[in-house]
């Protein structure tokens, strides 16, 4: 069967025009996959990025409770300290009574 000049010529653009559109599908996917993938990627590194704002966040608190306790250890300390310079002070004044005590009643 013959066809016609501008019959062939057509039916040849449309084979030409089938493989480029099939390319262009082709590259299309591509193009698709690789969005795909990259996508995947940033939401694995969103995912990451949370993973350590969380731990952060728990550093931070954890700084904060060991702050307040030491805040508390460092009030109870002062505290302490305070008693037994009163202690000391007493028990300075209550040696010095004695000893006055002891030299007048060794005096009379």
């Amino acid at each position: 069967m013959k066809l016609k000049v501008p019959i062939v010529k057509l039916v040849i653009k449309d084979l030409i025009t089938f493989d480029g559109v099939k390319l262009q599908l082709s590259e299309t996917e591509k193009l698709l996959e690789l969005s795909d993938k990259k996508i995947v990627l940033k939401d694995s590194i969103i995912s990451n990025m949370e993973t350590k704002v969380i731990n952060l966040e728990t550093i931070i608190t954890k700084k904060d409770e060991q702050f307040s306790l030491e805040r508390q250890k460092s009030e109870s300390l002062l505290k302490e300290l305070k008693q037994e310079k009163r202690k000391g002070f007493f028990y300075k004044i209550g040696s010095g009574i004695g000893v006055a005590a002891t030299i007048l009643l060794l005096l009379k």
